[in-house]
């Protein structure tokens, strides 16, 4: 079968990285969360003290940013797993802490420029599945296949706030709606690589679709792609 490029963007708690993992195993492709890497360089970022009064000490960033490696192992079910400086920290960067944090660090450009450089050599062999905010926009323009992932701010709440409940974390529901509208308006609105869609994208809103189902719904867009490039 031939192998694609498939770039995953949208906004956070779209489920992108759900159906990413499952495109990637159901297609036997490489699978990249870049929104797993920026979180690595946050919880970077907070282990040194980097954070102070809610902005970032960037010059200290940037000073240690060749001591920083990113790199992914195979965990659990064959999913990938992201290190930092070869420590898996999968669950420490999903806490509340990393994601209040999250944007300003991918907003830095030395860290975007740090970052997709890795993730284009990872994409040079093709057969690949990768989400985040820039993949169609900038690590991959020329991908075979790009999707926007997008869902109501109420949805993308709640299931932030399931997902944190079931991890035993203690959170407030307004609290994560407010992160998720804040993350929105950073990404969005930042100088470097914000997020957009792409006019070659296909929109997903899968404010009212199951997983089960948006995984068919690509999954028939893949096969039309590929049987065209045979």
């Amino acid at each position: 079968m031939t192998s694609i490029i498939i770039a995953i963007d949208g906004y956070s708690s779209t489920g992108k990285s759900t159906l990413a993992k499952a495109l990637a195993k159901a297609l036997q492709y490489a699978y990249i969360d870049t929104g797993a890497m920026y979180r690595a360089v946050s919880l970077y970022v907070l282990r040194k003290g980097y954070l102070s009064a809610g902005e970032i000490r960037v010059d200290n960033l940037l000073a240690d940013l060749d001591q920083i490696e990113i790199s992914f192992v195979l965990g659990e079910g064959s999913t990938s797993v992201v290190c930092l400086n070869g420590e898996q920290v999968e669950s420490e960067i999903r806490g509340m802490e990393v994601s209040n944090c999250v944007s300003k660090v991918s907003a830095i450009p030395e860290v975007r420029e740090l970052l997709v450089a890795q993730q284009q050599l990872m994409g040079e062999k093709k057969g690949i599945v990768m989400d985040g905010r820039d993949i169609g926009s900038v690590v991959f323009p020329n991908a075979e296949l790009k999707l926007f992932m997008t869902a109501s701010e109420e949805i993308r709440a709640q299931r932030r706030y399931d997902e944190l409940l079931a991890k035993g974390d203690t959170v407030k529901f307004e609290e994560v709606k407010a992160n998720i509208s804040e993350r929105d308006y950073m990404d969005t609105h930042r100088e470097t690589a914000p997020l957009t869609k792409t006019d070659d994208a296909i929109v997903l809103d899968n404010s009212n679709l199951s997983p089960e189902e948006q995984l068919a719904w690509v999954l028939q867009k893949v096969d039309r792609i590929t049987a065209a490039r045979k």
